[in-house]
């Protein structure tokens, strides 16, 4: 008697986007800024203010931002105004500025007492973790984001990073400074990073009436 082989038959995984917004995420605009800075000094959450606004200044990515010490920033009781990082995606060195809010924000972070003897600027709060991981950077942005107002889903980390860049391009169209600002090697990646394209053909639209 012949038996017949037949495949197995698996369950089908959900696909993992499912329910997800995948793409681009969107910048905030300034007054997402404006309101989550505030809520955050409300609350007198000082690690996450300083997070949120040396994120916003640095352009940094998530896996950047979370590993850095406090020798990138902070040297002889002063936060320095310009910092040089190196990132871990093109081993190239990106500079960026600390504004005066940010700076502030981060000398109240150090007076913190799980700051005392802290080579990380963003220390974890178990001993195995030197420092808090991207997951949990990922997750703080979508709590700050959801207490808003806006949907967690169409904003990540990358809004943050994008932020600041998207602003300089919007008031300027200087493409080649949000280049340098990013740390992006060649013209076309920051092109399509900040949906230049699309954003200019929308608005060369909007501007012609029929």
């Amino acid at each position: 008697m012949t038996i017949t082989n037949f495949p197995a038959i698996r369950a089908c995984r959900p696909a993992w986007n499912k329910g997800r917004v995948v793409g681009q995420k969107r910048p905030l605009m300034p007054k997402h800024v404006r309101a989550i800075r505030v809520r955050l000094e409300i609350a007198e959450n000082h690690r996450d203010l300083a997070l949120f606004n040396l994120a916003i200044d640095s352009k940094l990515r998530g896996c950047v931002l979370v590993k850095l010490n406090v020798a990138d920033l902070y040297a002889s009781g002063q936060v320095k105004e310009r910092a040089s990082i190196i990132q871990n995606k093109t081993q190239r060195p990106v500079r960026f500025e600390i504004t005066e809010g940010t700076h502030k924000s981060i000398l109240r972070w150090m007076e913190e007492p799980l700051m005392i003897g802290s080579e990380h600027l963003w220390p974890g709060r178990f001993h195995e973790r030197l420092h808090i991981s991207t997951r949990q950077y990922a997750r703080l942005v979508r709590e700050r984001v959801k207490s808003i107002g806006l949907d967690p889903t169409s904003f990540g980390t990358h809004s943050i990073r994008r932020t600041k860049v998207a602003h300089i391009y919007r008031k300027t169209g200087n493409l080649r400074a949000v280049q340098l600002l990013l740390g992006h090697t060649k013209k076309d990646s920051t092109v399509r990073y900040l949906g230049v394209e699309l954003e200019d053909a929308l608005a060369i639209s909007e501007a012609v009436e029929i």
